[in-house]
């Protein structure tokens, strides 16, 4: 089998940074091309028609400032950048298909119980969905316990 095109969607958190090296390093090896995106989620709609968009988010511009700073760690690995508005699952999934991505490689929170299932799964909405292999990424303990010790550092 022959990988030509690596799908790397990203949220932008740790979790996603842990499986950019991964899938830069796949893709280097496999001499893929990387089609990194982000899946922009659209305002939630009340049943009245009105918009609630909570939180402020980064706007499309901002978005896109970030997700260019998103990139193969590895400078030989081609890549490009997407930025979409959607479901994230469904959009990913789409977007493998639609430009014949051979995997796509994405990050995994490893959530469970509670959490998991307010918050779902985007990974595993993927991986039930997608036509081609997915290979999801949960960082090492070692680097998610480092990075929570710095958070908590910090405040």
């Amino acid at each position: 089998m022959k990988f030509e095109k690596i799908l790397f969607p990203t949220d932008f958190s740790t979790s996603s940074d842990a499986g950019l090296e991964f899938a830069s390093a796949l893709a280097r090896d496999l001499g893929a091309k990387m089609i990194i995106v982000h899946v922009e989620e659209p305002p939630v709609v009340y049943g009245t028609g009105e918009m609630y968009y909570g939180i402020p988010n980064p706007d499309s511009e901002a978005l896109m400032d970030m997700l260019e700073a998103v990139k193969p760690t590895d400078p030989s690995v081609p890549y490009e950048h997407r930025l979409v508005t959607g479901d994230p699952a469904t959009e990913i999934v789409r977007l493998a298909e639609d430009n014949d991505v051979d995997m796509i490689v994405m990050g995994t929170h490893g959530r469970t119980g509670l959490r998991r299932i307010l918050m779902g799964s985007v990974a595993e909405a993927v991986v039930r969905r997608a036509a081609c292999p997915v290979l999801t990424f949960k960082a090492p303990r070692e680097e998610k316990e480092e990075t929570q010790e710095k958070g908590s550092a910090a405040t």
